[in-house]
């Protein structure tokens, strides 16, 4: 049978260390999480980050904006937080209404605040393996891997998938923990072939059960990052769970999986910011 890597309860294991940090360091963190618009998807995601911030001990701090919210009132709000001592993250959910240029409100926040590793200047730090704060969904996946024991070091791990938020940060993470790295893309030839040779195969390409049995090597260990909703209204990921999973030494389930350990890794370097873990 192969291991379930269960996200739901490694997450809580990580919110409890992360309540006695906070006890013991005796300092409140804050987080300021920015909403822009009503994306329902986004709402969702906000609503179990605060929930999350609550239980561990976190104040957040919620600022909802109306869609139609110009780049300069947001960016004028994000120079008003970056001010704030009392805060020390700066989540702004993505995605943004379309007349904000995400990257420029990306770099407007302080990158001792930026939670979500997104500034240049921490992803450049992570490239170059500084200290520096990891976007949440790669650091959660790394934490998920290490609470099981699972050995990453001379694994070959293909990610799927090449994004800014979840891929490429992926990538310098697994090649920290002394892994060997292929990435693929829409563009990657021979992609069933490479995906066969993988120890390691992180999916991350946003297409429901894009990932076949005939793709997965016996014995692999499987990180599904995909969330997608089908017609009938269940949620699925990039992998085809039910006839990849008795292949596998170890597989993540959607959901349960890495959306919990994102929210994890996320609460981790918020506490991180405040001071109370060094």
């Amino acid at each position: 049978m192969p291991i379930l890597l269960d996200g739901e309860k490694t997450a809580q294991i990580i919110k409890n260390e992360l309540k006695e940090e906070i006890k013991k360091a005796g300092l409140r963190p804050g987080l300021a999480v920015v909403l822009v618009g009503k994306n329902p998807a986004s709402r969702v995601y906000v609503r179990h980050k605060k929930k999350a911030c609550a239980e561990v001990g976190i104040k957040s701090f919620s600022y909802e904006l109306p869609a139609e919210t110009t780049q300069y009132e947001l960016m004028e709000l994000i120079e008003k937080l970056n001010l704030n001592k009392k805060i020390h993250g700066i989540l702004v959910q993505l995605p943004l209404p379309e007349q904000i240029n995400e990257q420029k409100i990306i770099q407007s926040v302080d990158p001792k605040k930026d939670v979500d590793g997104f500034h240049p200047l921490n992803a450049g730090r992570l490239m170059l393996g500084l200290p520096g704060f990891r976007p949440a969904t790669p650091l959660g996946i790394i934490e998920l891997i290490k609470r099981y024991n699972l050995d990453l070091v001379g694994q070959h791990a293909v990610i799927v998938g090449r994004s800014n938020i979840v891929g490429k940060p992926l990538f310098q993470l697994l090649l920290s923990e002394h892994a060997t790295v292929t990435m693929c893309h829409s563009k990657t030839k021979n992609l069933l072939e490479i995906t066969k040779q993988a120890d390691i195969l992180v999916a991350a390409l946003g297409q429901p059960r894009f990932i076949k049995k005939n793709m997965v090597k016996k014995g692999a260990v499987i990180i599904d990052v995909g969330i997608n909703r089908l017609r009938s209204g269940k949620l699925v990921g990039d992998v085809d769970f039910d006839k990849v999973k008795n292949i596998t030494e170890a597989i993540t389930p959607v959901p349960g999986g890495v959306g919990p350990m994102t929210i994890a890794a996320l609460l981790i370097n918020t506490v991180e910011a405040a001071g109370c873990i060094h």
